[in-house]
């Protein structure tokens, strides 16, 4: 009997970690997997609309929680966490402490993913809600300002293999882009002039990731979802800077 294919639709900050954790999947003999990585908020919605989906691993707990909602999901898993960080350009002095003016200079490019298609945009905007409580006016500055680069339908993606926040640091699109600190460091690996700035306490918010089975899921699908949680996964998720919450103690 042929292996069955389990279908994969996960949060493009996803891909590394799951990529390998498919492949130990693969390798324990549990199924074949099929991976489809892109913005939660999209996928979210192809799944809604009656697209070929199994599990689906988002970047925020909303979005499977939405499918749930709908009856169109079994319950939804925490499974990993993430924190924004900002990816700073080469040459422009940054620090914790200062962020949040270099955000507000109307000399530097901000980048942002795109609200409500990717929970890395939902993530920069409460960011920006946090610092209109620390500097009124805030808000609508960086909400005009911020340039929603990465995440939407139409948004260019990044050359095979490498970092879309990298690269258009590195084309001079941004000179500070709010991503995932995992998405941050993946960037600075592949172009390290690039650094990564933690955000201070005041502004730094953590991004929830939830898991769910899509109804309908094959028995293999069950077993995908558990591996993700199991100590493996989670040590994998773990060593590609994700918090593991269910990696034991």
């Amino acid at each position: 009997m042929a292996e069955e294919t389990v279908l994969l639709h996960a949060a493009g900050s996803l891909r590394g970690a799951l990529t390998e954790v498919a492949k130990g999947f693969e390798a324990a003999g549990l199924g074949k997997v099929q991976t489809k990585f892109g913005p939660s908020g999209l996928l979210k919605n192809e799944i809604a609309a009656g697209a070929a989906a199994e599990v689906f691993a988002s970047a925020n707990m909303e979005h499977p929680q939405a499918l749930a909602s709908e009856k169109r999901s079994g319950s939804v898993v925490l499974f990993a966490r993430n924190r924004l960080c900002a990816l700073v350009r080469p040459g422009l002095e940054v620090t914790t402490a200062s962020l949040l003016a270099r955000m507000l200079d109307p000399q530097v490019k901000l980048g942002t993913s795109t609200p409500k298609a990717d929970p890395s945009g939902d993530y920069a905007w409460e960011v920006f809600h946090r610092a209109e409580k620390i500097n009124p006016g805030a808000y609508a500055t960086l909400e005009k300002k911020a340039l929603q680069l990465t995440g939407g339908p139409s948004s260019a993606a990044a050359p095979q293999g490498r970092s879309v926040y990298g690269e258009l640091i590195a084309q001079g699109a941004a000179d500070i882009f709010l991503t995932y600190c995992t998405n941050a460091q993946a960037a600075q690996q592949e172009n390290p002039a690039q650094r990564v700035v933690q955000l201070p306490e005041e502004l730094s918010l953590g991004a929830d990731y939830g898991l769910t089975v899509v109804n309908g899921a094959s028995p293999s699908a069950y077993k995908l979802a558990l591996f993700i949680l199991s100590s493996d996964g989670q040590r994998t998720l773990a060593k590609h800077g994700f918090a593991a919450p269910a990696l034991p103690q």
